[in-house]
């Protein structure tokens, strides 16, 4: 739900309590410089690099719309949008101050006009080195993908074993996905892999703005290259009879931004867009993410997209007539921190996004590995990292109709969304937030004891089951994993 931000405070009421001390006037000639900066919100070094934001852009929503020429003259915008979305809208607006976009957002706080503001945050694949909030996967360190595998690699893996996917496929009540579109944001895919042979809906290019998804990169020298390939590749080996839908939002170096996942996310819920059932996507996989941070913003542009595809509108919420009353369900990599620390969107959970699954990875040996984020705590909604996953040493295809192995929630989240597609395509009318309820409470119980560094706490949650959660057996759950240290 939208909600209305308050004033943290007011910058310009210390003048005559700061008087008493000052007793100089190079003394107050300095207050008056620190209350310039105080105003503008923003201390020392924090720039457009540590935003990790698009420059020059903010996104805002107003309590009304008329009041849009008066803060874009006071905040130095650009007074005609780039952009705009829902209703109310969200503006997505140019900075012509010359101003970082953190620093309008700081001065913005406590405008009563203003309901939220926030920069055009950037978002990452899980797995890319050099950032603060994941272990990072690469070639260089031998934990990322590994040419060599085949197709029988691919087939006979050792996660189908652990999550009971052969016996989901075969049982007299079991799925293979048939008539449900998964669609894949990622770093675009191969369209000409032979693992997908059949199996794929149109898509599009939102980097290169074209209807060519196809990935861009050169093999073993950028890090991202393969990284939507070896997703979709799972998804397919999970559902074979399910439809992907490759949307690229991440560039040659797995960057996107929120404002080009928007647009993905009504480009995939968009009816036309599969022409074989008339009808859009039904399942969102996303194995990117960002932390959130302690800006002076509001944080709430994906919350609320997401929010408004769960089919519930409540009153004052701000709804989103683009998605032409789609409801979609997304499954989000949790991230690869080896920590406990928020990574967005799986943690919108938190948040109430019921429509939501955020999954982190376990090993070939049923334990947590080693690198995959974790929410510590019971289960139950403040369980952000509601379900685990296989996501160690996972084969699946890259580009020039190769086979690989890569390891990172980016692997665990795509078979839980295929196992999202297995339930789906036998129960067509579960909402999304009853389809990520089904995925949760069918898997096999995890309650976990990691006492010693780097985690230091007891949390539970549940490992992925496809044969429990196509046939909708619950009792699954009392068969405690063995995930102990």
């Amino acid at each position: 739900m939208r909600r209305t931000v308050q004033s943290a405070g007011k910058f310009y009421n210390f003048g005559g309590l700061m008087n008493k001390f000052i007793k100089s006037y190079f003394l107050k000639a300095c207050f008056v410089l620190l209350s310039v900066f105080a105003l503008v919100g923003i201390g020392f070094g924090q720039t457009n690099e540590n935003c990790n934001c698009v420059p020059n852009e903010v996104l805002i929503d107003l309590l009304n719309q008329s009041d849009l020429p008066a803060v874009a003259a006071q905040y130095g915008l650009n007074p005609t949008p780039l952009g705009q979305v829902g209703t109310p809208p969200t503006y997505r607006m140019r900075i012509t101050s010359g101003k970082t976009p953190l620093e309008i957002t700081a001065a913005m706080q406590g405008d009563a006009r203003i309901l939220q503001r926030e920069v055009n945050r950037k978002v990452s694949f899980v797995e890319k080195e050099g950032l603060s909030w994941t272990q990072g996967r690469s070639w260089s360190v031998g934990r990322s993908w590994s040419v060599g595998s085949s197709v029988k690699g691919f087939n006979r893996q050792w996660f189908t074993y652990n999550i009971r996917l052969n016996e989901a496929h075969n049982h007299e009540q079991g799925s293979r996905g048939k008539g449900v579109v998964i669609a894949v944001l990622d770093t675009g895919i191969d369209l000409n892999h032979s693992a997908f042979a059949g199996r794929l809906v149109p898509g599009y290019d939102f980097v290169g703005g074209d209807s060519d998804p196809s990935e861009e990169g050169i093999l073993r020298q950028d890090s991202a290259y393969g990284h939507g390939t070896h997703v979709a590749g799972i998804i397919a080996r999970v559902a074979p009879e399910a439809k992907i839908m490759p949307i690229r939002v991440l560039d040659k170096n797995g960057e996107g931004e929120l404002w080009r996942i928007k647009d993905a996310l009504i480009w995939a819920a968009d009816p036309d867009r599969n022409p074989q059932t008339d009808d859009g996507a039904d399942i969102i996989n996303m194995s990117f993410g960002y932390p959130k941070d302690a800006f002076p913003q509001s944080n709430t542009f994906l919350h609320d997209l997401m929010g408004g595809c769960d089919g519930v509108t409540l009153p004052g919420e701000q709804v989103f007539p683009e998605f032409l009353e789609k409801t979609l369900a997304f499954v989000a990599a949790a991230g690869n921190g080896g920590d406990s620390n928020k990574i967005y969107p799986a943690a919108e959970r938190v948040e109430s996004v019921g429509n939501l699954l955020g999954v982190g990875a376990s090993t070939r040996y049923e334990k947590l590995a080693p690198f995959s984020t974790m929410a510590s705590g019971d289960r139950g909604s403040e369980r952000w990292v509601r379900a685990v996953a296989p996501g160690e040493e996972i084969v699946s295809s890259l580009p020039g109709d190769r086979y690989g192995i890569w390891s990172g929630t980016s692997m665990a989240a795509p078979i839980a969304a295929g196992i999202a597609a297995l339930v789906k395509a036998k129960n067509p009318d579960l909402s999304p937030e009853q389809l990520a309820d089904r995925i949760d409470d069918t898997g096999i119980e995890w309650d976990c004891e990691q006492p010693r560094p780097p985690r230091n706490y007891i949390f539970k949650t549940s490992r992925v089951d496809a044969l429990c959660a196509v046939t909708n057996n619950q009792a699954c759950g009392e068969n405690s994993g063995a995930c102990r240290e």
